[in-house]
């Protein structure tokens, strides 16, 4: 059931609770996009036939959703070759040159023309809402602002912000690794990624990060925007300085605590992996925030 944890995630808060059920996320349930449409977005059940999963968690009130896109896909060479033909032929036919307007035109009637032969290309991902954490499965913010704007359509409002911290990201990433220590059951590992002025990134792989030579790029001033963390031996992760984790891996133990607890039913080991990893989730960013300086909540909030 490994397949279940996520391995990206964008983070936002909600600002009041909203209330979510399957009636409500079929107002925009997917459908395959008709013959002339580039593409469509929905929701569709995480898991089973309901479009949101309820599951039960100790700490926590928590509920999975899913967006699938669906986008047709015309490759560019495809349409500028057909696009060059069909030039050709209108200069060679009526000597004359066809200028920009046409051409835009030409371009948007092969697209129509082919849409129909072209084949469909779907993506399905996922978002936790645990307590008032919205946890979106991609490192896109653009697919996370997509399923949020989805919700929100389905839902009429959905009052929520990104998650922010009080300090600069950046600035306590470089400091963790000046002093080598972070504190709430965090060490480093052995990735990162700095930032200079004038010389741009420096992506350190596989090397200890108190090394003289990460300590000496600390020295000329870079910043670490992207690090490698470990947390309270449960999971790891990539963090950047969007706050977006990337490369999550959740321990073996935790997945074969879902397995137990779930039993030898598929469905039971499904709602039990859910709840394992938002409880885990839960508690990291409680610890994450309090370590990266508290979270900024606007006065408006």
């Amino acid at each position: 059931m490994s397949s279940i944890f996520f391995r990206n995630a964008i983070a936002y808060r909600l600002t009041q609770a909203v209330e979510i059920t399957h009636d409500l996320l079929a107002k925009q349930a997917h459908r395959q996009p008709s013959a002339r449409e580039l593409s469509t977005a929905g929701f569709v059940a995480p898991y089973g036939a309901e479009l949101c999963l309820p599951v039960a968690c100790s700490t926590c009130h928590v509920t999975i959703i899913a967006m699938q896109t669906s986008e047709r896909v015309l490759p560019a060479s495809v349409v500028r070759d057909e696009l060059k033909t069909k030039i050709a032929k209108i200069e060679a036919e009526q000597m004359r040159k066809v200028y920009k307007k046409e051409r835009e035109q030409l371009k948007d009637d092969i697209i129509q023309t082919l849409l129909p032969q072209a084949f469909i290309r779907h993506k399905v991902i996922r978002a936790a809402i645990i307590g008032s954490l919205i946890l979106v499965e991609t490192t896109s913010s653009k697919q996370a602002e997509k399923l949020l704007t989805l919700l929100r359509e389905a839902l009429g409002s959905l009052p929520c912000r990104p998650v922010n911290v009080k300090q600069a990201p950046a600035a306590s990433f470089t400091e963790w690794l000046k002093a080598d220590s972070i504190g709430r059951d965090f060490n480093l590992l052995h990735d990162c990624e700095l930032v200079g002025l004038d010389d741009g990134k420096v992506k350190i792989n596989r090397l200890d990060l108190t090394s003289e030579e990460v300590q000496n790029h600390l020295a000329t001033g870079k910043l670490v925007t992207k690090l490698a963390l470990s947390w309270s031996d449960k999971l790891s992760f990539v963090l950047d300085d969007k706050l977006t984790l990337r490369r999550i891996r959740f321990d073996d133990l935790l997945q074969e605590q879902a397995e137990q607890d779930g039993g030898d039913d598929q469905a039971g080991q499904v709602i039990a992996s859910y709840a394992i990893m938002a409880g885990t989730f839960a508690e990291l960013f409680a610890d994450l925030l309090d370590v990266l300086g508290g979270e900024d909540v606007p006065k408006e909030a």
